[in-house]
């Protein structure tokens, strides 16, 4: 079973460093637009050298050179996991993932579909689409896939539905994971660990239920346990 990947919520490395000194063990962390423009590529140097694995969650999404030449540096900057937006388009994915793997031949690379934050009703009203929210996610998994790309970041209720239209082996990167007793925020499609297990997510992501926990490290060991176990 993957770690359960920490999005740092904060502004600086100060803030930084100070969480990720409660914990012994290495961790999988996501490193946003916040923490990393605010810093700049130092911050990803120097959680590397505290010993964690990053996603750096910036999701590009340009015409194909501006993306192929910013993932030739975000390839060179030794990132686990980093990702664009899928409405980017074909040629842009390909153009990213070629330029990415070049770099970083056993980085992961995946695409985002329709963010954490939209609703069925926002899909329509907003966006105009034709398709339903679950279409369109496995629209733009299938192109990100045909793509070259590894996966794709979604919302957990939408993990089976992408495994059966692009295979097992194709990722599922899921926010949008609380227990039972938190807030949903800003979030409008959120699970609990144990649900995200049984739906087929391959990574979860976590962010304020322990950045914002009393008790980070026990917070943490909590929403792995019942990851892992599938059990609430």
């Amino acid at each position: 079973m993957n770690r359960p990947i920490i999005a740092l919520d904060f502004g600086t490395m100060g803030e930084t460093r100070q969480f990720l000194e409660n914990f012994e063990e290495p961790l999988f962390v996501k490193v946003g637009m916040e923490l990393y423009l605010q810093n700049g590529p130092n911050i990803i140097r120097e959680i590397r050298a505290m010993g964690h694995d990053i996603f750096l969650d910036l999701k590009l999404h340009d015409i194909p050179n501006t993306v192929g030449r910013a993932m030739e540096g975000l390839g060179k900057l030794d990132v686990q996991m980093t990702n664009v937006h899928a409405q980017g388009g074909t040629p842009m994915m390909k153009r990213a993932a070629e330029s990415f793997k070049d770099h970083n031949p056993y980085g992961t690379l995946i695409a985002v579909t329709q963010l954490t934050s939209t609703s069925e009703e926002m899909m329509q009203s907003e966006q105009k689409s034709s398709l339903t929210l679950d279409e369109s996610v496995i629209h733009y998994a299938q192109l990100a896939k045909d793509a070259g790309l590894d996966g794709v970041v979604s919302s957990p209720l939408e993990s089976a539905l992408i495994h059966e239209a692009c295979g097992s082996s194709f990722l599922t990167v899921t926010p949008g994971i609380r227990l039972a007793e938190d807030s949903t925020d800003d979030q409008s499609r959120v699970v609990t660990p144990s649900k995200a297990h049984h739906l087929g997510s391959d990574y979860i992501v976590v962010g304020r239920p322990v950045t914002q926990a009393a008790d980070p490290v026990a917070r943490y060991a909590q929403i792995k346990e019942q990851w892992e176990s599938g059990e609430e």
